[in-house]
C-alpha cells in the first residue's frame, strides 16, 4: 500500500486533496470547498517521491499542484477558472470547457460560434453551446486552434508511463523551449537537481509568463540563464540546432510543428542520445490547443455541486501535474547510445489519475466549517483543508537573452 511520507500514514485521496491546497481552490465562491475526484493530489505525491529517490530533491507533490494560487492570491470560483480565463458551460449534451486566455482568443470564440463578438464573448458562446453538442464544438475548436472541449471522462484511463533506467540530472545541459507552467516547472526541478538549464526564447515572441505574476515567475525560472535566438535568420536556426546537439534534456511545450518549423527533429535528436520530453495537450499525433483548466476539465476533473453542475478543481491543475511527471520521465537514461522522444500528453497525465467513468458522477464531499477554517472527513479522521502555500527559491529571472552570448560562447556555437 502506497506511503504518504507527509504523515507516515497508508496513502488517502480524499486527505491528500485536503492536504495538498486544491480543495481551497475547488467549489463555489460562496459555498463550501470541495473534495475533487480521483487521485491526483496522491499521484503526485508519489511522483515527488519518485524523483526524490533518483535526485535527492524533496518536494511535496500535491502542495506544488495549489502554489501558483498562494502567489496570485486566486481562490475558487466554481464555474470560472480560478485565474478566470476558463468557463464550464452547459452544451445540447452535456458540458464543456472553453478557455479565453490569449489575445486573438475573443476573435477565434467569435469565428467558432459565427457571430461578431465584442471583447467579451461569453454571451455568444453560451448560447451557441446550448444548441450545439460536444462534438461539435471539439470539431470546430480543432480546425480553429480554439482550446476547448466537452467534459468526457475516459471509460479506461491511461497509465503513466515509467523511465526504464534513470540518472541523475546533476551536471545535465537542459534546453528549455516551453513556456507557462509545465515545461517551465519541469525544468525547474531538474535544475534543483543540479542540471544546467538554459531557456531558449524567440525575441518576438517570449514566455507569456513573463508578464504573469513576477514572483512565480521567478520561483520557476530563477538561476537559469536565458538565450534568445531568431529562428526567422539562418544563423539563429543554426544556434538553435546546435544548442539541441549539445543538449543532454530537451523540453518543449508547443505542438511539434512549431520546432519542427524552426527546422528542429525530436525523432532524429533522440535517435542521436537525447531525452527529449515533448509536452502538449493531447499528444503529439493530436493537434489540438489545451491550456490547464480546459484539459483537465475536459479529461473528467471536475468537481459537482448538488446539482451535478461540474465546477472546476484548483488552478489550472493539468500544468503542475504534468510538469512532476515530465521531470521524472526526464531523467530518463539514454541506453546504447540512443535517448527517448517522451510524448506527454497532459489530458493522458490527468486521466491517469481518475477512475474509470461509471456513469452519473455523485456530488463532490464537501468541507465543513472548523473554526476559522474548514475541515474534511477522512476515513481516518478529520483533516484541515490547507491554503496554498508559496515556496521560496533563490536567484533572479535573468532579462530576456541575457546570457545568448555567453552560452553560445560556452559550447562553441558561432554568435548568429
Amino acid at each position: 500500500m502506497p506511503i504518504d511520507e507527509r504523515a507516515g500514514r497508508p496513502a488517502d485521496p480524499v486527505a491528500d486533496w485536503a492536504c495538498s491546497g486544491v480543495v481551497a481552490l475547488t467549489g463555489r465562491a460562496d459555498g463550501p470547498p470541495l473534495v475533487p475526484p480521483g487521485r491526483a493530489a496522491t499521484v503526485a505525491d508519489g511522483l515527488a517521491a519518485r524523483f526524490a529517490a533518483i535526485t535527492g530533491v524533496r518536494v511535496d507533490g500535491a502542495r506544488l499542484l495549489s502554489e501558483r494560487a498562494a502567489f496570485t492570491g486566486h481562490g475558487r470560483r466554481g464555474p470560472v477558472s480560478a485565474g478566470g480565463a476558463c468557463r464550464l458551460l452547459p452544451t445540447a449534451d452535456g458540458w464543456a470547457a472553453v478557455s479565453c486566455a490569449r489575445p486573438d482568443d475573443p476573435a477565434l470564440l467569435g469565428a467558432l460560434v459565427c457571430a461578431q463578438v465584442d471583447e467579451d464573448p461569453w454571451p455568444a458562446v453560451n448560447a451557441w453551446l446550448r444548441g450545439h453538442t460536444g462534438a461539435e464544438l471539439a470539431e470546430r475548436a480543432a480546425l480553429l486552434g480554439v482550446a476547448a472541449g466537452p467534459v468526457r471522462p475516459r471509460d479506461v484511463p491511461p497509465a503513466l508511463p515509467e523511465p526504464p533506467a534513470t540518472r541523475s540530472p546533476d551536471g545535465l545541459l537542459v534546453v528549455d523551449f516551453s513556456a507557462l507552467w509545465a515545461g517551465p516547472l519541469c525544468a525547474h526541478l531538474l535544475g534543483l537537481a543540479g542540471a544546467r538549464v538554459v531557456k531558449v526564447e524567440t525575441p518576438w515572441r517570449p514566455d507569456g509568463a513573463r508578464r504573469g505574476n513576477a514572483g512565480f515567475y521567478r520561483l520557476l525560472h530563477a538561476g537559469h540563464r536565458s538565450v534568445a535566438l531568431d529562428p526567422h535568420t539562418a544563423g539563429g536556426r543554426r544556434a538553435m540546432a546546435a544548442l539541441v546537439a549539445a543538449a543532454d534534456v530537451v523540453i518543449e511545450a508547443s505542438r511539434p510543428r512549431a520546432l519542427a518549423g524552426f527546422g528542429l527533429d525530436a525523432e532524429a535528436a533522440a535517435a542521436a542520445g537525447t531525452v527529449w520530453v515533448s509536452i502538449t495537450a493531447h499528444g503529439r499525433g493530436d493537434d489540438r490547443v489545451g491550456f490547464g483548466d480546459d484539459v483537465a476539465a475536459a479529461s473528467g476533473l471536475v468537481a459537482r455541486d448538488a446539482g451535478g453542475v461540474p465546477l472546476f478543481c484548483g488552478d489550472a491543475i493539468a500544468d503542475p501535474l504534468t510538469g512532476l511527471a515530465a521531470a521524472v520521465l526526464a531523467t530518463s537514461a539514454p541506453t546504447g547510445g540512443t535517448g527517448t522522444l517522451w510524448d506527454v500528453s497532459m489530458s493522458d497525465v490527468v486521466a491517469a489519475t481518475l477512475d474509470p467513468d461509471g456513469g452519473a458522477p455523485p456530488a463532490s464531499p464537501a468541507a465543513r466549517p472548523d473554526g476559522d477554517g474548514w475541515v474534511v472527513d477522512t476515513s481516518s479522521g478529520p483533516v484541515p483543508v490547507a491554503l496554498p502555500e508559496r515556496r521560496h527559491v533563490p536567484g533572479r529571472v535573468p532579462d530576456l537573452g541575457e546570457h545568448t552570448t555567453e552560452v553560445l560562447d560556452e559550447l562553441g556555437i558561432p554568435l548568429p
